[in-house]
C-alpha cells in the first residue's frame, strides 16, 4: 500500500495512504476525542481554502480525512511528482506546513426535540436495565448532556455523536432491526445518534425526533454537520405531533 508520513504543525503525525486510484486517506491519530476532531476540521478547512487542481470533495471521519479527486486533472497539474498519489500527497504535505489557526470554525448549536419511550423508543427499557437505571433516569441523563458531531456517515445525514455520559453506554443489538424509522434516536456503546432515513440498524432506540434530519430539498440536506454541538430536549406526544405538522 502506498503511504507517506509527515507532520501537521511539525509535531502532529500525518499519515497519508492511497485508498483508491481516485482517493487518499489521511490518518491523524487513533484517539476519538474533541482535540482530534478539531485537528481534522482545521486541516479540512485549510485544504478547502487551498484546493489542488482536481479536488472533488473531502469526507472527515473520527480519526481520518478522505480526499477524493479527478486523476486526469491531477496528472495534468503542475504539482510535483510523477504519480497521482505523489502529486496529491505533495499538496497535502504543503497544507500540513501551513500555520494552523485554531477555532477558525464556529460550531453550530442544535437543540433536538425527542419523544422518549413507548412506540418511539422501544429499547429505552433495555438501556435502563443494562445500566441499572430507571427509564426516567436514562431520559434525564441523555437530555443533560451536550454532544459533539464527530462525523456524518453510514447513510446520508446520520450523525455520530460523542460526549455521552458513560452511565448510558449500551452495546449494539446482536441482531439488527430490519427497519429503523427515520428520526429514531439511538445509543450504541458510548455514542448516540439519529437515523435520518428509514434503514436497518442495530442501535438501541430510546426515542424519536419529529425533525427531518435529512432533506435533499434543503441547501444543506443534512440538518447536522461535523463539529455541531447538540443537546436533546424531551417532549410529549402532543408536542411531537405539533412539530411533525410544521
Amino acid at each position: 500500500m502506498t503511504e507517506q508520513v509527515g507532520y501537521f504543525e511539525a509535531d502532529i503525525p500525518l499519515k497519508i495512504y492511497g485508498l483508491s486510484e481516485k482517493s487518499v486517506t489521511i490518518t491523524f491519530g487513533t484517539a476519538i476525542d474533541n482535540d482530534l476532531l478539531s485537528l481534522i476540521t482545521d486541516f479540512n478547512q485549510l485544504l478547502l481554502q487551498n484546493p489542488f487542481s482536481g479536488l472533488i470533495t473531502t469526507v472527515p471521519a473520527y480519526t481520518t480525512l478522505t480526499v477524493f479527486f479527478d486523476p486526469l486533472s491531477v496528472m495534468l497539474s503542475d504539482l510535483p511528482g510523477e504519480a497521482c498519489f505523489e502529486k496529491v500527497s505533495a499538496h497535502l504535505n504543503k497544507i500540513a506546513q501551513t500555520k494552523r489557526e485554531k477555532s477558525r470554525v464556529v460550531a453550530d448549536k442544535r437543540v433536538i426535540p425527542v419523544c422518549y419511550g413507548s412506540d418511539f423508543g422501544q429499547d429505552l427499557l433495555t438501556v435502563a436495565r443494562t445500566n441499572n437505571l430507571t427509564e426516567t433516569e436514562v431520559i434525564d441523563i441523555h437530555t443533560a448532556g451536550q454532544y459533539i458531531v464527530f462525523m456524518i456517515g453510514f447513510v446520508p445525514g446520520f450523525a455520530y455523536m460523542g460526549g455521552m455520559d458513560i452511565r448510558l453506554s449500551t452495546p449494539r443489538k446482536e441482531v439488527p432491526n430490519a427497519k429503523i424509522p427515520a428520526g429514531s434516536v439511538g445509543i450504541a456503546g458510548n455514542q448516540t445518534g439519529i437515523y435520518p432515513l428509514e434503514t436497518p440498524g442495530g442501535w438501541q432506540i430510546v426515542g424519536k425526533t419529529p425533525l427531518k434530519m435529512f432533506d435533499v430539498n434543503r441547501s444543506q440536506p443534512s440538518l447536522l454537520k461535523g463539529g455541531d454541538l447538540v443537546t436533546f430536549k424531551a417532549i410529549g406526544i402532543n408536542e411531537f405531533n405539533t412539530y411533525a405538522e410544521i
